[in-house]
C-alpha cells in the first residue's frame, strides 16, 4: 500500500513509517519537525515566521484583521506538493490541528488531502476536542488541565490547550470526524475519552523502534542517579514543579546517596543520550499512561516516574511498581516512592528488566504497524 502520514510529534509517525517500509509498504511523512526536538520527516513544512520579530507581526496582523499570516505559507506548501501528496491508499492525520495555523485553514488542508487520496484516518495523540472536553469536565481524577484548575497556569498562558474546546475547533473536529473512516488512539489518556465514539477503532500502543534503544542494565555504585528533563514550555503541564519539590524533599534526607541531573529544552538526539547514566528518570505527572519519552527511557532500562495509573495496570494486567512508577500529583508521594527505591536498589534492577520486557511486548514498532494495517483495512 501507499501510505501518507501527516504531522509528527516525537517519533510517532516516523517509527511507524520505518516498520511499514520493512513490511514492503510505501510511506511518506510530512509535517513540522516538532519544535526544538527536530524530529525526522520526509517533507518538512517550514515556518518562515519563526524569528521573534516575524512572530510579533503575525500576532499583530491576526489581532487587527483576524487573518493568520502563517496559514498562507503552510497552505501554499501543501498545495504546491499536490502531485506528491496524491494517490495514497491511506492518509493518517496525527492530530486534529497539526499545522499550527487557524482552524479554518487547517480544515481546508484536511479536505484537500482527503479528496486527493482514498481513505483517511485520525490518530488521537496530543490534545484534541474530545480529550480536552473530557478533562475540562473533570471526568478524570487529574489531567493536563489540573495545573490550570489549580491556578498554576493563567488562562492566557493556557490558551493553546483551551482553544481545543472553542467553537472554531469544535467545528473543525466535527467536520474531520465526519470526513475520516475511523479514529485510533495510542495511549489510555486518549483512549478513555473516545470509548463511546461511533468512529473509534480502538487503541494501538505507541510504536517504539527498539533497535535504536539498546538495553543496559543498571549498575549501582556509590550513588543512585536521578534524571529530570524539563521542557520549559510545558513546565507546569508536565508537573515539573512537583518533581522539583519531591527532589528537594529527598535531598534533605538522602543527599549523600543520590545525584540529581537536570536538563532543559534539549533536542531529541541530545536528550536521548543525556540520561544514559541515570537509574531513575522523572517524566511527567498528569497522565494515566506513558508517552514516548517515558517508553524510550523504559526501553533503555530506566525506572521511570510517569503515568501508570490503575486503568493502565488493569488494561495490561500488571502489578503496581513492577514496570513503571505512577507519578501522582503529590510531591510527598513521589518523594516516598523515590526513597523506597533509594533504600531498596535491588528494586531498580528488577523494574529495569521488567520495563524493557514490557516495551518489547507491547510497543515494538513492527507489531504496532501490523495493528495499524489491520485497522486501516
Amino acid at each position: 500500500m501507499k501510505i501518507l502520514l501527516v504531522g509528527e510529534y516525537n517519533r510517532t509517525h516516523w517509527n511507524l513509517k520505518k516498520a511499514l517500509e520493512a513490511l514492503d509498504h510505501e510511506v511518506l511523512v510530512i509535517g513540522f519537525r516538532d519544535g526544538f526536538k527536530k524530529v525526522d520527516v520526509d517533507i518538512e513544512i517550514k515556518n518562515p515566521l519563526s524569528p521573534w520579530f516575524l512572530k510579533k507581526i503575525r500576532t499583530l496582523i491576526f489581532k487587527i484583521f483576524e487573518h493568520d499570516l502563517l496559514s498562507y505559507f503552510v497552505k501554499n506548501q501543501i498545495k504546491s506538493k499536490k502531485e506528491t501528496l496524491s494517490g495514497y491508499d491511506i492518509v493518517q492525520f496525527i492530530n486534529e490541528a497539526p499545522f499550527f495555523i487557524d482552524r479554518n485553514s487547517q480544515l481546508t488542508i484536511f479536505k484537500w488531502l482527503n479528496d486527493w487520496n482514498a481513505k483517511s484516518f485520525l490518530l488521537s495523540t496530543g490534545t484534541d476536542y474530545i480529550s480536552v472536553s473530557y478533562a475540562y469536565n473533570k471526568k478524570l481524577r487529574y489531567s493536563i488541565l489540573t495545573p490550570y484548575f489549580d491556578r498554576k497556569i493563567s488562562k492566557k498562558s493556557f490558551q493553546h490547550v483551551l482553544s481545543y474546546i472553542s467553537k472554531k475547533h469544535e467545528n473543525l473536529h466535527n467536520n474531520l470526524a465526519n470526513m475520516v473512516t475511523g479514529i485510533i488512539s495510542n495511549d489510555l489518556d486518549y483512549h478513555i475519552p473516545l470509548i463511546d465514539h461511533p468512529k473509534y477503532l480502538g487503541m494501538i500502543p505507541h510504536a517504539i523502534d527498539l533497535s535504536k534503544l539498546p538495553y543496559k542494565g543498571p549498575v549501582i555504585k556509590e550513588k543512585i542517579i536521578i534524571f529530570h528533563g524539563i521542557n520549559l514550555n510545558n513546565y507546569y503541564k508536565k508537573g515539573n514543579d512537583i518533581f522539583e519539590e519531591a527532589l528537594s524533599l529527598v535531598l534533605e534526607k538522602h543527599q549523600t546517596k543520590i545525584e540529581v541531573v537536570t536538563v532543559k529544552n534539549l533536542k531529541y538526539e541530545d536528550y536521548i543520550k543525556s540520561f544514559d547514566r541515570a537509574h531513575i528518570l522523572l517524566d511527567q505527572v498528569y497522565a494515566y499512561d506513558q508517552g514516548y519519552n517515558a517508553l524510550e527511557a523504559m526501553a533503555k532500562g530506566k525506572v521511570v516516574f510517569t503515568g501508570a495509573e490503575q486503568e493502565w495496570l488493569d488494561y495490561y494486567e500488571i502489578e503496581e511498581d513492577t514496570i513503571a512508577i505512577n507519578a501522582l500529583p503529590s510531591a510527598k508521594m513521589i518523594a516516598k516512592k523515590l526513597e523506597w527505591l533509594i533504600l531498596n536498589p535491588q528494586q531498580i534492577i528488577a523494574i529495569s528488566k521488567n520495563a524493557r520486557a514490557f516495551v518489547e511486548e507491547h510497543h515494538d514498532h513492527f507489531e504496532c504497524a501490523k495493528q495499524y494495517l489491520n485497522k486501516w483495512s
